[in-house]
């Protein structure tokens, strides 16, 4: 099955309630999906905690989104596949926002025969679990890239504007120098 459009979650207003809790008869969440992102940190992670690297390139959400977690890891595999052909263990690239909200559907069926009907109406319409997604505001670092030679700027930039059609925000890409 298809995932549902961005739309239906990326700009909501208001936080959809969701509850996990260790008590069962409390507990409306039966399961929680697994985690598609593989990894949220990638090359050399000691590095960049010694401050060894002198460039930062951060993409900023200019926008309140929900941004899949699906999403995350397209943009981390296209990001570290370029970077890691351009600067092999030169670099550093991590995920700043963690899926922690459960999605949910409550489905309905439209179109052919009402023979045969999986509506519940308000029934049943907390929903079923369909995936996870990050909640993120305005001004918020969803990726970095840490690096430390000049001339790898415009690649690092480059594998970070690629991206900009995989995430249902504008973002935008700011430079650091660090020293």
């Amino acid at each position: 099955m298809a995932l549902r459009k961005a739309c239906s979650y990326s700009k909501k207003k208001a936080r959809p309630y969701t509850r996990k809790s260790k008590v069962k008869s409390k507990n409306y969440i039966k399961t929680i999906p697994q985690q598609k992102i593989v990894k949220f940190d990638m090359g050399n992670a000691k590095a960049f905690q010694k401050g060894e690297y002198k460039f930062v390139l951060r993409a900023i959400s200019k926008e309140k989104v929900i941004i899949r977690d699906n999403a995350l890891e397209a943009c981390r595999q296209v990001i570290h596949k370029d970077l890691e052909k351009a600067l092999p263990g030169g670099y550093y690239f991590s995920i700043k926002k963690y899926p922690h909200h459960i999605l949910r559907e409550n489905r309905m069926y439209s179109g052919g025969s009402k023979g045969e009907r999986i509506n519940t109406g308000m029934k049943e319409s907390f929903g079923s679990v369909i995936g996870r997604a990050a909640f993120v505001d305005k001004g918020d670092t969803v990726l970095l890239v840490a690096f430390s030679e000049k001339k790898l700027i415009p690649i690092a930039r480059r594998a970070l504007t690629k991206i900009k059609p995989k995430l249902p925000c504008a973002i935008k890409i700011t430079l650091e120098n660090k020293k």
